[in-house]
């Protein structure tokens, strides 16, 4: 049998990761995503991607799943969570900032349901939901946590496709900065003035 010396292993501990990471470049450089072209990206033969993703529904949800971390790492970076309203902001602020270094890998992240088809990615979703949720019981410990957590997510999550989809401008990344702080703080700052909710 004919072998090619300069093919990558299969059986390498890394060839999963290798084939996310080229589907991550395809996918911010637009160009044709299919399990075909990570292959030619990824310089494996066209099987190799197959031998880890069934279909691309999988291959996405494993970049899914990428970009779930990815936003998790970035807001947990600088240590300890927010523990007033100010800094909840600035919990906002650093989601809108990933979604527009990101665009294309954000747009695919929350693009589908979560499914049976991934455990994983339903384990990633939940872990930003319970990190949103915690921020919110140690911010406002008087209130319904997970209500705050959906709220706030929410918030964020709309601003940040706002600006995608150009109904914010976002050349000014200050400005955009700017206008989510904003945005919680009018949304926020009146619940801390609310009975039984005490402030930061």
């Amino acid at each position: 049998m004919e072998s090619n010396p300069t093919r990558p292993s299969y059986h390498h501990g890394d060839l999963r990761a290798t084939l996310v990471l080229a589907a991550l470049e395809l996918l911010e450089t637009g160009e044709p995503f299919s399990l075909r072209a990570l292959a030619r990206r990824a310089g494996v033969s066209t099987a190799a991607p197959y031998r880890h993703f069934a279909d691309r529904e999988e291959l996405e949800s494993a970049l899914a799943v990428h970009g779930l971390r990815e936003l998790m790492n970035d807001l947990t970076l600088d240590g300890p969570g927010p523990t007033t309203v100010a800094e909840v902001g600035e919990f906002a602020v650093g989601y809108v900032r990933f979604a527009l270094r990101r665009p294309a890998l954000f747009r695919l992240m929350f693009g589908q349901p979560c499914d049976d088809r991934s455990d994983e990615r339903v384990r990633a979703s939940g872990a930003l939901h319970d990190l949103l949720e915690g921020v919110m019981a140690e911010v406002f410990p008087a209130a319904d946590a997970a209500v705050l957590a959906t709220a706030g997510w929410s918030l964020a999550h709309g601003l940040a496709f706002l600006h995608l989809d150009g109904k914010f401008a976002q050349d000014n990344p200050a400005a955009v900065d700017e206008r989510v702080r904003s945005a919680f703080a009018a949304v926020f700052f009146p619940s801390v003035a609310r009975p039984g909710i005490e402030g930061p």
